[in-house]
């Protein structure tokens, strides 16, 4: 734990903007480094300019390259493209415009000019392809839309982020995004001669580059998938910090036409996040799930007389979201998840399928299957990345899809599909609906909760892994874990696959009646994730987590 985490950062804490756009488009990377290379994690392609890991040249080639796939897709319709506030988000972003207008491709840019979330692309893509029409959407033919979304999410403020959203609006699977990333590759080796592209000016003036306005299509078609005349009549206090994300605009307009108590804690937008205070490892984040990271706001709500009901965080692209109580503080994401769960499938959604399944990932909270088990629900389990929940969210199959990292989305209050990516607005949102419409704050619907289903202690630790050992962890078969038991307990699954939908977790999880591990390698770092849970106690806990490090240790041996 860093020694000032919690606290506000301080000058030498911040970037150099300069420094940061200077190198972004002055340094070549060298793609034969695979520390250079464009690489697509669970959520696009992340890295820094001052490490030749998000220069220009990889934009211009992961852009070409979505241009030819999108092509071989049959994907000929328009391509709707946002950006978050990192301050390498806009310089990425014009880059990107560039090649789409010189290889005649139809862009949907920001009718303001300014910032978009997330949900907000993946939300234009899905009405545009007519996902929510009585047809249901299209998924093959012409003039198919897609998206580009530029952000690291939350990552700090020297990073840069790409990713790509398909026509179906979430997430990009992995056959995609291995292909344009070993094509993208292929550009950058060869010096980017095969990048068509003009200049931003003229990229703006294009024919096929149009103006389209992703906060009214979003904000006014709120009320169909949230009960907001009952946060209105309630007259719920809201208070919104967008952590000087993409929302930030979102925020006001959400409170002014639906005409809620709303309050926008912090309109600041800066780049270098002066305004933030350190996460746990004293670097800037800007995580709504952590502590650290949302120090001022937990501050601002502690003590007798909280001047809001609820407050909410999101992360710079707005898919993830925070939610703090007055009673509770805030609230582990995993407790959250379980009570929007309990309370979306409890009676307040009747107009969803009545066979609506519960999506999770394999390393969020078990309570989450002990809800949907009183619930009557089934339960999918999928490996970690919100692509996984795509399909569900789109048939109606799914009803709500959520992971540990404070990311979910869920249907329309009539069924039908609202977004395919992780929406945090919609989620804090959901908490004001939950307050107005039960009279008690989300943290009392968790106490309940433990009071039917039982306590869990949950953590995420990391342990030291050889890029060898990453990749035989990777790999790991469940004949490989020759252990019958784990801290006290009898073992009674080993996966490798997820049991919802049968794909390769890339990594191993281990449960007992009260407990359980997941172990990942890390995509970035010489560690591996240990993700568990105990039923039985903190200290139980930390017998999982120990004993989990002798499993795997074992099965690499």
């Amino acid at each position: 734990m860093h020694a000032r985490a919690g606290m506000t950062a301080l000058p030498e804490d911040l970037i150099d903007i300069d420094a940061l756009v200077g190198a972004y488009y002055d340094l070549t990377p060298d793609v034969d480094d695979p520390a250079q290379q464009v690489v697509f994690g669970t959520s696009g392609h992340r890295g820094s300019s001052l490490d030749h890991a998000f220069n220009e040249a990889h934009i211009v080639a992961i852009t070409q390259a979505i241009v030819e796939y999108r092509a071989s897709q049959g994907t000929n319709g328009p391509l709707f493209i946002g950006r978050d506030t990192h301050a390498l988000s806009e310089p990425a972003w014009r880059s990107a415009l560039e090649v789409l207008a010189a290889n005649g491709v139809t862009v949907m840019i920001d009718a303001r000019d300014s910032f978009t979330p997330t949900p907000a692309v993946s939300h234009s893509i899905l009405l545009h392809n007519g996902a929510v029409a009585d047809g249901g959407m299209r998924t093959s033919g012409a003039g198919l839309a897609d998206g580009i979304v530029v952000t690291p999410s939350h990552n700090p403020p020297r990073d840069g982020g790409f990713k790509y959203n398909p026509p179906h609006g979430g997430p990009a699977d992995t056959d995609a995004t291995s292909w344009i990333a070993h094509r993208a590759n292929d550009i950058v080796r060869g010096g980017i001669s095969q990048v068509r592209r003009v200049s931003v000016e003229q990229a703006l003036a294009a024919d096929t580059t149009h103006r389209h306005d992703f906060l009214a299509t979003y904000v006014d078609d709120l009320p169909n998938v949230l009960d907001l005349d009952a946060i209105r009549s309630a007259g719920v206090r809201i208070g919104a910090d967008p952590l000087g994300g993409a929302s930030v605009e979102y925020w006001g307009a959400i409170g002014e036409r639906h005409r809620l108590d709303l309050t926008v804690v912090n309109p600041q937008v800066d780049p270098r996040w002066a305004f933030m205070t350190l996460d746990w490892d004293g670097k800037i984040r800007m995580d709504c799930s952590s502590p650290y990271a949302m120090a001022s706001l937990r501050e601002r709500m502690a003590g007798g007389s909280a001047p809001f009901d609820v407050a909410t965080g999101n992360d710079a692209d707005s898919d993830r979201h925070g939610i703090v109580t007055p009673d509770a503080g805030l609230m582990n994401p995993n407790h959250y998840l379980a009570v929007a769960i309990q309370y979306l499938y409890g009676g307040a959604r009747p107009g969803w399928p009545a066979n609506a399944a519960i999506g999770k990932t394999l390393v969020s909270s078990s309570l989450i299957d002990r809800v949907g088990a009183g619930l009557g629900r089934r339960v999918i389990e999928v490996p970690v990345g919100f692509k996984w929940f795509v399909p569900g969210l789109l048939s109606g199959e799914v009803g709500f899809g959520g992971e540990e990292s404070a990311g979910a989305s869920f249907l329309r209050r009539d069924g039908r599909v609202w977004s395919t990516d992780k929406d945090g607005i919609l989620l804090a949102l959901l908490a004001s609906e939950i307050i107005a419409t039960t009279g008690t704050s989300p943290s009392q619907h968790h106490a309940a909760l433990v009071g039917r289903y039982g306590q869990s202690w949950y953590a995420r630790v990391d342990a030291a892994a050889s890029r060898d050992e990453k990749a035989r962890l990777a790999a790991l078969s469940p004949e490989q874990v020759t252990s019958t038991s784990l801290a006290g307990q009898d073992i009674t699954a080993k996966l490798t696959a997820a049991p919802g939908n049968g794909a390769k977790i890339g990594g191993l999880k281990v449960t007992t009646a009260d407990a359980w591990f997941a172990a990942r390698p890390s995509g970035t770092e010489d560690v591996y994730k240990i993700y568990a849970e105990s039923f039985v106690s903190a200290e139980h806990l930390t017998q999982v987590q120990e004993a989990a490090k002798q499993v795997v240790g074992d099965a690499l041996a």
